[in-house]
């Protein structure tokens, strides 16, 4: 398995996510923002068609086209403050309707089940190249502006008295997430992208570790879903998406069970 250059490519990407995606995912949970991510991964699927259509890398279209997505959520929450979710059904509706158009007007020149469902076999080296590039510059972008995103989440109004801009660090920190979105799209697929932010986060806050701790297990659990799911689909022949999500889904309930055990010892 370890030797196909495609398994090679897989591993490669689905480290990068598993790292990346938790690493997000921890402050969108906290942000109680869980909804982003489902807007952006389905918003990821018209950039996708976009990429199909014209002959581009989707990896790219999807890219550009989600962190136009997320700059469109920023924006409009200036104007709807109290309905953060009205502004997540705009963007969806946007983003669907030009997925479902282009799509079903014949002109894509591949298969989608790949992106929606998230495939081993079509992960290129140029993948491998471009999820490197923006997967490092998100983690690099995350950890300049880790304190001050660590202050916007827990307590806004105070990062505005201390002088951060907290709507660049929100509009910066939106963009992230569409990033890592997109990126990840190749193994996971659209439909069960967001698994990967959320419910290894979930799994890590079972342990009630301090902030940075969380953020370590989130990552090593994301990590050991991503791993394992990756094997189980080689050998059960089956979607990682759909696999890595459900994978995260056991790891979850079996630290469910530990934490409960414990503490009734």
């Amino acid at each position: 398995m370890f030797e196909l250059n495609f398994m090679q490519n897989a591993f490669m990407a689905g480290f990068i996510v598993s790292i990346l995606c938790p690493f997000i995912g921890l402050f969108i949970v906290l942000r109680r923002n869980s909804m982003i991510g489902d807007t952006l991964s389905h918003s990821s699927f018209a950039g996708v068609a976009i990429g199909l259509v014209i002959g581009v890398n989707p990896l790219l279209t999807a890219f550009l086209f989600t962190s136009l997505c997320a700059i469109i959520i920023e924006f409009l929450r200036d104007y709807y403050k109290k309905y953060a979710e009205l502004v997540m059904s705009i963007v969806l509706t946007l983003s669907l309707s030009i997925a479902i158009i282009l799509i079903s007007s014949g002109k894509a020149s591949a298969k989608v089940d790949s992106f929606l469902f998230g495939s081993i076999l079509t992960v290129t080296k140029s993948d491998i190249l471009l999820i490197t590039i923006i997967g490092g510059i998100c983690l690099l972008i995350l950890l300049f502006i880790y304190n001050k995103l660590i202050y916007v989440t827990f307590d806004e109004s105070g990062a505005k008295t201390i002088g951060i801009n907290v709507k660049l660090i929100n509009y910066i920190f939106t963009l992230l997430v569409g990033a890592t979105i997109s990126l990840s799209i190749r193994i996971m697929g659209i439909l069960v992208v967001s698994s990967i932010i959320v419910v290894p986060v979930a799994t890590a806050m079972q342990l009630k570790k301090g902030f940075n701790k969380t953020l370590i297990f989130s990552m090593l659990f994301g990590f050991l879903d991503v791993m394992i799911g990756l094997v189980l689909s080689y050998y059960i022949n089956s979607a990682p998406g759909g696999t890595i999500a459900l994978t995260s889904v056991i790891m979850l309930i079996l630290t469910l069970i530990f934490t409960n055990s414990t503490k009734s010892q």
